[in-house]
């Protein structure tokens, strides 16, 4: 049996900051749940499955190999983009720090890590058209 990533938790140092850049970069949905939720901020991605023939809110994952000379080498997630470069100048416009250029993943497509507003770094995949 497979156990599905459903959900995803980054720590955040000022909400309105995060949530203005998750809006900005990525045109996600944020709601701040107050202090009764802890001040936790839910965040939206997406309202419908990419793929009819996936389970709701099923999303893959990976592990890959520390590299010494890397930065930022923590838990994160990839956002899939349309367009990489113009997803990375929206993620500069938010205030992030895209990590180098893009590199090339073969049969996958375009990858770029950043540095979100609060210091957590993610990556974007821009993946190949499927045809």
């Amino acid at each position: 049996m497979m156990n599905s990533v459903v959900h995803f938790e980054m720590p955040y140092r000022d909400a309105a900051r995060a949530a203005a850049f998750y809006t900005a970069a990525f045109g996600w949905v944020t709601q701040l749940m107050g202090p009764d939720m802890g001040d936790y901020l839910l965040v939206t991605t997406a309202k419908e499955d990419v793929r009819p023939d996936a389970p709701a809110g099923a999303i893959n994952g990976g592990l890959y190999p520390y590299k010494s000379d890397w930065p930022e080498q923590y838990p994160s997630v990839v956002i899939g983009v349309e367009d990489v470069l113009a997803a990375m100048e929206r993620v500069r416009v938010a205030g992030g720090e895209v990590l180098g250029d893009p590199i090339e993943i073969p049969g996958v497509g375009q990858y770029v890590s950043f540095i979100d507003s609060e210091g957590n770094r993610n990556s974007m995949l821009q993946p190949l058209m499927q045809g």
